[in-house]
């Protein structure tokens, strides 16, 4: 069996492995890494031979790290990464080249149409009606959007959302608040199936995910890097963050927002931060939790947005696409009946 896992920010991990007799064998280890000492790798390979088939990349990195002599230096890569590829060679998982993907790139829609299309549009990936997709949103009004599990009074203000123009949703995923102001951010949406995420742990899955985007703004000159669980950030700090949800029927929705422009202040007023949420990042200021694009680079929205669909063209091979009516029709029905809804908004009062 073969699995391949390029490390976020990192080098490709290659991995060829049998199983025999219940457990890893003829283990050989591959990639464009760099290892110190050389002599590193037979012990790599001798340590994941033998292991029982069923070892989780957890328990493949500890035996990796526990064999590696003294003083060994592993650059672009990691015991996790061996792991994660050997877990991805043994569920036989697809890489983005093993699927048709589409990228959509469509008209300006309300928030809480875009937040039903993102559920329409993952369910359609799961049960194989919509081939993989990257939809990049656009949209013409200001909107707080709150994660599936936040408390409504908790990270909104009413009165200032409401002085200051801004519908407040609930989307499908976990994760914090996104203050979307119209213009200011670039907000994707990927829709895939779970095989291509198999044999990853759920951070892991985010890192990989999320790689691409990593790629498109270090062609324009910023030195992005993730930061577990879900954040996109550079020296200067947050770009973004990102948040996941998976359906039964095998449909994955990540999404993730960057902010290209913001106004600190308005954002402050519109959103309750928590003093011990911006304890725990270091700061007393949210509004100096973020560095938008647009100070770092100096580039026009659709210019990044230009890169970002031209990088992510260049990974899969993806055609231009679009939302059908049948399925805008289906997300409009779905707006009706939850997402404009008090019971789906105050579900978390």
């Amino acid at each position: 069996m073969h699995g391949e896992y390029k490390v976020p920010g990192g080098k490709l991990v290659v991995v060829d492995v049998d199983v025999i007799d219940g457990a890893l064998a003829n283990f050989r280890l591959a990639g464009d890494f760099f290892l110190e000492p050389d002599t590193a790798l037979d012990d790599i390979n001798a340590a994941v031979n033998g292991l029982p088939a069923e070892t989780d990349a957890v328990g493949i990195a500890t035996a990796v790290r526990e064999a590696l002599p003294q003083g060994a230096q592993l650059l672009g890569f990691s015991p996790e990464a061996v792991g994660t590829a050997v877990r991805r060679a043994l569920v036989t998982a697809p890489g983005w080249r093993d699927f048709e993907w589409e990228i959509v790139h469509d008209k300006a829609v309300s928030p809480r149409l875009h937040l039903a299309l993102d559920e329409v549009l993952t369910t359609r990936v799961g049960t194989g009606d919509r081939r993989p997709t990257l939809r990049i949103w656009e949209w013409d009004e200001s909107a707080v959007v709150i994660g599936s599990f936040q408390s409504y009074r908790n990270e909104v203000d009413p009165e200032g959302a409401a002085r200051h123009g801004f519908d407040v949703v609930r989307r499908i995923s976990g994760g914090g608040a996104m203050f979307m102001a119209a213009g200011q951010i670039i907000t994707y949406s990927l829709y895939v199936p779970a095989a291509l995420v198999q044999g990853m742990t759920f951070a892991d899955s985010y890192a990989f995910l999320d790689d691409w985007v990593l790629q498109a703004l270090r062609s324009l000159g910023v030195d992005a890097t993730y930061q577990p669980l879900n954040d996109i950030a550079s020296p200067t700090g947050k770009i973004g963050g990102a948040a996941q949800k998976r359906l039964a029927n095998g449909g994955v929705l990540h999404h993730a927002t960057l902010s290209y422009d913001i106004d600190g202040q308005k954002m402050t007023e519109v959103l309750r931060i928590g003093r011990e949420k911006l304890s725990d990042k270091g700061t007393t200021s949210a509004a100096k939790r973020v560095d938008p694009l647009r100070t770092q680079i100096g580039l026009e929205r659709s210019a990044v947005i230009e890169r970002f669909i031209e990088t992510f063209r260049g990974l899969t091979g993806a055609v231009d696409g679009t939302v059908t009516d049948e399925e805008y029709a289906e997300a409009e029905a779905l707006v009706a009946s939850k997402f404009s809804t008090d019971a789906w908004l105050h579900r978390v009062p």
